[in-house]
């Protein structure tokens, strides 16, 4: 393929039809994930089951999902980030399917499981080929704008609440497993490897690409470790807010069953929506200056951001915590922007999947965790407002670590 940048100044259009076909992979990743919290009550009253188990459904989703996560990121690397997303989207979109027909506790985890396997395989693949595409200038806007479809899907994923108390909580999984899987099919047809990825992809291509070489590469890199550990604080909070927002919001405000779900994805996304094109336009601009451009626009994200998430869960007006919401949700937007192209100035460009899947390992391991802790607590008798204040807490911590500490290209 022609390389796709080829001056300064110059982007191939198939370098932006890229991220919009992979907005709308992004868009069923979220969404296929996210239905089965918006989904509880219908969910725990047909199986019979306690806050604990709820929360493991979730939970495995996180732990397969970030123990596979490395090497969904290595085989990007290795082989083809094409080949990759294509079966990474048609399996999970399978499990999506069949997560509407099951019958049992058990098999919801063995879905769920699976669905944690399979997706796995995305994000690594779909942000280096974004990036492999798009440098320098575009980098952090243009994985901005794939971001806005996983905030898409988070966001319409709070419809399950109404589609759950219209059609039952099956019907969702059957229309959104479906879609994906003849989607699948069109990225097949569409999708293309970047053969010329630049200056941080070497020529001799896969070849030149090793696990041990990756290994050495990121664990010889002390910023790396210093991302591992924001990541890791990072998949504490964010899932903690997925998994348990819209029952915080119900059971705080009184609201029903849909208003929950909907207002628990929606407004944090509307932020998001926000913070990833604010966050990636000021990055780019602002990294063409100083090289930690991206890391401070991380940073000043969330020194605004976590303040909101402890008033959110502090207040008792449901309008206060709308505009809580709104304001999270543009930190995270902030964060979400400036991730991967942060990844891409302290790792070699061979092993950044392999790099991304390893955060998103440690991050979801964490995060999961936390969501079985938040419905164990709840059991306990322990208010989720508490545990989203002791998470904003660390938030701005880790924020401030990263800042005190500085990433550098090493």
């Amino acid at each position: 393929m022609k390389n796709t940048q080829t001056s300064a100044t110059q982007l191939s259009p198939y370098a932006w039809l890229i991220v919009g076909l992979l907005w709308i992979v992004a868009f069923l990743n979220y969404l296929d994930r996210i239905l089965i919290t918006s989904m509880r009550d219908p969910i725990v009253a047909d199986f019979g089951l306690s806050d604990a188990q709820f929360g493991l459904l979730t939970s495995v989703f996180l732990w397969s999902y970030g123990v596979l996560s490395p090497f969904g990121g290595y085989f990007a690397d290795r082989y083809s980030r094409k080949m990759v997303i294509v079966f990474s989207v048609f399996i999970w979109s399978a499990v999506t399917l069949w997560t509407g027909y099951a019958s049992s506790f058990s098999e919801m985890l063995a879905a769920r499981l699976l669905m944690g396997i399979s997706e796995a395989c995305y994000i690594p693949a779909a942000l280096a080929l974004i990036t492999d595409y798009h440098r320098g200038r575009t980098r952090s806007l243009a994985t901005g704008l794939h971001m806005t479809g996983l905030y898409a899907g988070l966001a319409l994923g709070g419809l399950g609440g109404y589609i759950a108390e219209a059609y039952g909580w099956r019907a969702g999984f059957h229309i959104f497993g479906a879609i994906g899987i003849v989607y699948a099919l069109i990225l097949a047809y569409f999708l293309k490897d970047n053969k010329t990825a630049g200056e941080e992809q070497p020529e001799e291509g896969a070849d030149s690409v090793s696990i041990g070489g990756a290994l050495s590469n990121l664990f010889s890199a002390r910023s790396f470790y210093l991302l591992l550990f924001y990541f890791a604080v990072l998949g504490m909070v964010n899932w903690l807010v997925y998994g348990w927002l819209p029952t915080f919001l119900k059971e705080h405000f009184s609201l029903d069953l849909g208003e929950a779900g909907i207002s628990a994805t929606g407004y944090i996304q509307l932020g998001s929506f926000a913070g990833v094109l604010l966050g990636g336009f000021l990055a780019d601009r602002w990294t063409a200056r100083n090289p930690r451009g991206r890391l401070y626009m991380v940073i000043i994200g969330f020194t605004i951001g976590a303040p909101f998430l402890y008033l959110m869960a502090s207040t008792g007006v449901f309008a206060v915590a709308i505009v809580a919401m709104l304001f999270f949700g543009l930190a995270r937007g902030f964060n979400d922007a400036n991730l991967m192209p942060i990844l891409r100035q302290v790792a070699d460009g061979r092993y950044v999947a392999t790099g991304y899947g390893f955060l998103n390992f440690l991050s979801t391991i964490v995060g999961g965790l936390m969501v079985y802790a938040g419905g164990a607590l709840k059991d306990a008798k322990v208010d989720l407002s508490v545990v989203y204040q002791l998470s904003a807490l660390a938030m701005l911590l880790a924020t401030w670590v990263l800042f005190a500490v500085k990433i550098k290209r090493d």
